[in-house]
């Protein structure tokens, strides 16, 4: 609980109420290229707003807010510059969350959110009610979407990206396979910290889109394999280790069960399984951050699927036919890695 929660309860549920307004301000600084437009310069709100070609007394509104919310500082001569929180936004640069902010901003995944209370009080997922397929099936009917989906997926795997390879040893596997992995940013990751390592990236044709550009700019395209499928059907074989970064959330009980039922069969009896999730805490109180509750009722409303406490990720894990044998925090990430033998 913050300290404003308790001294000013007034203020903080305030602040609450009109989280979604916020979250549509960082959208549209997005969207609109203010964030690109400011760059990393100060300019006046006559400048931006020729830049993103809008009106100047709405764009200065939007400067005051983004501002208000920290992105920004207001100078009294109605200039703005970016703080490094709003540094983020810009689509290029170290530590860009531009695609992840859209992504996470569009009405994609918002509408799903206006039933929430639907979601809980039937257990059931509410995007296809808004959009008339699962979240998945709708993404392949929208490139556009996928793309930036896509590119929202790596973005947010980078501080992950940056932790994992020096967290775990994976010197002691010939090869490992990364299902469902994207664009391969983990797994240029770790192939780029291991030489001797070889990789099979393992997705479906959108989810692998832009994944020989991604190993190519790491160096480790002649390392790595890539293969499209359905881990609904089938697993990558040969093999040493099986990586499943941010794949189990997205589903229920026995829909992950079933995914890894077939890590286990294309595993070799010495393999690993290595997970890559957030975990709940036992007690809410020992959450560092609501992110992780709030990213617990997005797969609720949006795919249908749950974050998992560590109880949980080993009881699930067990049906997989697995046996967890660490667990190995990830910070600054959030995430964890759960390693697992066949059971």
């Amino acid at each position: 609980m913050s300290q404003d929660t308790i001294t000013d309860p007034h203020r903080a549920l305030m602040n609450l109420i009109f989280g979604s307004m916020a979250s549509q301000v960082v959208g549209a600084c997005v969207r609109l290229g203010v964030a690109d437009a400011l760059g990393e310069a100060e300019r006046s709100t006559e400048e931006v707003a020729g830049m993103c070609d809008t009106p100047t007394g709405t764009t200065r509104r939007l400067l005051r807010a983004a501002a208000a919310l920290g992105l920004a500082v207001a100078r009294d001569d109605d200039r703005f510059a970016l703080t490094p929180m709003g540094g983020m936004l810009r689509s290029t640069g170290r530590g860009s969350l531009h695609a992840f902010a859209r992504v996470f901003t569009d009405p994609v995944m918002v509408r799903p959110w206006h039933r929430l209370d639907d979601a809980v009080a039937a257990d059931r997922t509410t995007f296809e009610d808004e959009f008339g397929a699962p979240f998945f099936d709708h993404l392949r009917t929208s490139p556009e979407l996928a793309a930036g989906f896509n590119a929202a997926m790596s973005q947010g795997t980078r501080l992950v990206a940056a932790t994992l390879p020096g967290a775990y040893d994976f010197g002691r596997f010939g090869a490992v396979a990364d299902v469902g992995g994207g664009d391969g940013t983990l797994l240029a990751a770790i192939l780029r910290g291991h030489e001797g390592l070889r990789g099979v990236l393992f997705d479906t044709a959108e989810g692998v889109a832009r994944a020989e550009d991604t190993l190519r700019a790491a160096g480790v395209a002649s390392r790595c394999a890539i293969r499209t499928g359905d881990f609904f059907t089938s697993a990558p074989t040969g093999t040493d280790a099986i990586l499943l970064k941010s794949v189990l959330h997205d589903w229920d009980d026995e829909r992950a069960t079933t995914i890894l039922g077939h890590c286990r069969r294309a595993l070799p009896e010495h393999g690993r399984l290595l997970v890559v999730e957030p975990l709940l805490p036992e007690a809410v109180e020992d959450a560092p951050s609501p992110v992780v509750y709030l990213s617990d009722l997005n797969m609720l409303v949006n795919l249908g699927g749950r974050e998992r406490t560590r109880a949980e990720f080993e009881t699930l894990l067990h049906g997989g036919g697995f046996a967890v044998t660490d667990i190995t925090p990830l910070p600054p990430s959030g995430f964890f890695l759960i390693e697992a033998v066949a059971s």
